[in-house]
């Protein structure tokens, strides 16, 4: 899944607004695509007894915050965002779902030292957020910290930006779509290294006790299906962006093509996309008996 809550206090007002609404479009398109995934990660957690407070945190547009009161129909979710424009999103949504009195919005920083009240949850979900941490095990302490003791922290990360294109693809510049990867993960390695990161080892530093850990193997055709589509291209648009520097000029133009809607060789033309990709969950319990939590870790 795309990150959660981008940061975007140097870039101006405007530009901000711009990529929250391509970052939303593309958060949609992902809950959508991958539904049927979220559910069985959801219907997968070891909870002992139906969780009536959840936070999710870096929400987004609220893929995990719906797919939750979807599973969990007495509870009430905290969403917990840095952007305005994805936390209005949520809003709508729930209101057109009516669930709107399930769901409190709150718009933090949680790279911010002290965190607003989140209340005292039996559950929180945190999907495809963790790694963009600039203090992951700061975070991950403050979640130990929030939870009601014997409450459950799910973690799910993603291995990487997904996969849409043949091997063999395109006809002009085969194999395009492992070199845009490489560089991309060359570029994720220095900007966001804690993408991929084993999340087991820092939630027992962090005094949870982890219970359990699944990799779910997404691989959906997409003939035919205007929505993988316009979700192949979106996320393309995305890897473009940290993987240009490095493509050569060739590489480049083949790429362009396939991301300019107006060519016949746009990705949004093409009959053989699949969606392959693979997410990771941890389920972590705070065990520890005591209710004292220190404000600042």
């Amino acid at each position: 899944m795309p990150p959660a809550h981008p940061h975007c206090s140097h870039h101006g007002a405007r530009h901000c607004t711009t990529q929250d609404a391509g970052q939303a479009e593309l958060l949609d398109l992902d809950a959508e695509v991958v539904a049927a995934h979220i559910a069985e990660i959801t219907a997968w957690l070891p909870l002992d007894a139906p969780p009536r407070q959840i936070v999710d945190l870096g929400c987004g547009t609220g893929a995990g915050t719906f797919a939750l009161l979807g599973r969990l129909p007495g509870a009430q979710v905290t969403a917990v965002d840095s952007s305005a424009g994805h936390l209005q999103r949520l809003s709508e949504k729930a209101r057109a779902q009516g669930v709107a009195e399930r769901v409190r919005t709150v718009q933090a920083d949680l790279d911010e030292a002290d965190w607003p009240d989140l209340g005292f949850p039996d559950l929180v979900w945190a999907s495809a957020s963790m790694h963009h941490m600039a203090h992951p095990e700061r975070a991950l302490r403050r979640v130990h910290d929030l939870l009601t003791p014997g409450g459950l922290f799910a973690v799910v990360e993603l291995a990487g930006f997904p996969r849409f294109l043949p091997e063999n693809a395109p006809e002009d510049r085969p194999g395009l779509e492992d070199r845009c990867h490489a560089a991309g993960d060359r570029f994720h390695a220095e900007h966001v290294p804690h993408r991929g990161a084993d999340w087991g080892p820092m939630l027992t530093a962090a005094g949870f006790t982890v219970e359990g850990e699944r990799a779910v193997t997404v691989n959906i055709e997409g003939a035919g299906s205007q929505t993988v589509g316009a979700y192949a291209l979106h996320s393309m648009r995305r890897l473009r962006h940290s993987a240009a520097h490095a493509l050569s000029p060739e590489d480049l133009d083949a790429l362009d093509r396939l991301l300019d809607a107006d060519s016949p060789q746009c990705i949004l033309h093409r009959s053989d996309l699949t969606v392959r990709t693979e997410r990771t969950v941890w389920t972590a319990r705070r065990t520890d008996q005591t209710r004292d939590r220190p404000l600042n870790p």
